[in-house]
């Protein structure tokens, strides 16, 4: 008796051989749109490259790219703009978007137009609300400072052309702008909630208050860690508003890390010097997550 010959395209296999076809194409997009990119801005951190004399004017230069980096005033301010940014932006978009979620979240009247009213600014093309806030804040004939000379505030802020204001003018339309999306993500996890710990809450005499520190909170602890997260990697890549309202000025002080590599790239074609700072941007980024991630995760074990 002879045994049956066993075939390699088998059933499983040709499964197997289908479901790789089927993501193929992203898999090739990936490894070409994302990995060879990567890999290749890593290589030319560690040269001097002008981008008009093309691949042969390439040249290895070590760690200069990364030392000269510490040594730049304008990569410094711009670090230094950035973290501002970050740290102006994110608690405050936060705390603001967890409150007014809550409100939401009880039973208000028109709450679906309330949501919509606070999302629109989040899908709406930056460049259009940048258009719109630079009126906003025109130093004369703005509303704004209209408003605020009918206040008696006799000199109101120059805004966008103050190198005092410029940065604060652009965290205030970034905070607006993120805030409905926030409060979204809130409002999501709030549903989650169940109701009968706001009963029981209720019952024993707790306020509004006291359920929203107590439970409200509490419980929407990875939502808000979610949000961390994101947001402050979004902090660190803002750019378009910044590029149609300021240019990176008044002296600098609006520009931020990615505008800076916008300008040593793509302005004064230093390809070289440019992607050691965008490594120099991601490893802030990997770090600072990195750290609200092991903080999370201490709190949840504990």
């Amino acid at each position: 008796m002879t045994t049956p010959k066993r075939t390699y395209w088998t059933r499983k296999k040709r499964e197997q051989w289908a479901g790789w076809l089927f993501i193929a194409p992203e898999v090739i997009g990936m490894i070409f749109l994302s990995v060879f990119p990567l890999l290749f801005s890593l290589f030319l951190s560690f040269t001097e490259w002008n981008l008009v004399g093309g691949l042969s004017a390439i040249h290895f230069t070590g760690l200069d790219n990364f030392i000269n980096l510490f040594k730049d005033n304008h990569f410094i301010l711009a670090l230094k703009n950035n973290v501002l940014f970050t740290a102006g932006t994110v608690p405050l978009t936060m705390v603001l978007a967890i409150i007014l979620s809550a409100m939401i979240h009880k039973k208000l009247y028109g709450k679906a137009f309330f949501k919509v009213a606070f999302f629109i600014p989040y899908i709406c093309s930056t460049v259009a609300i940048a258009a719109v806030w630079q009126a906003l804040y025109h130093p004369s004939k703005g509303p704004l400072n209209q408003l605020l000379m009918q206040l008696s505030i006799s000199d109101p802020p120059r805004w966008l052309v103050d190198t005092s204001y410029s940065l604060i003018a652009i965290m205030i339309i970034y905070i607006w702008q993120i805030l409905g999306y926030q409060m979204i993500i809130f409002l999501a996890g709030m549903t989650n909630i169940p109701e009968e710990l706001y009963e029981a809450a209720t019952i024993d005499g707790a306020t509004g208050i006291q359920q929203f520190r107590r439970i409200t909170v509490p419980l929407l602890g990875p939502t808000t860690f979610f949000l961390a997260i994101t947001s402050t990697i979004s902090s660190f890549k803002v750019f378009d508003m910044i590029k149609f309202l300021t240019n990176g000025g008044p002296n600098y002080s609006s520009t931020v890390i990615v505008y800076q590599i916008y300008e040593e790239g793509f302005e004064r074609f230093k390809m070289g010097y440019a992607s050691a700072m965008s490594w120099v941007l991601f490893l802030i980024i990997m770090l600072v997550t990195s750290i609200t991630w092991i903080t999370q995760s201490r709190k949840v074990h504990y």
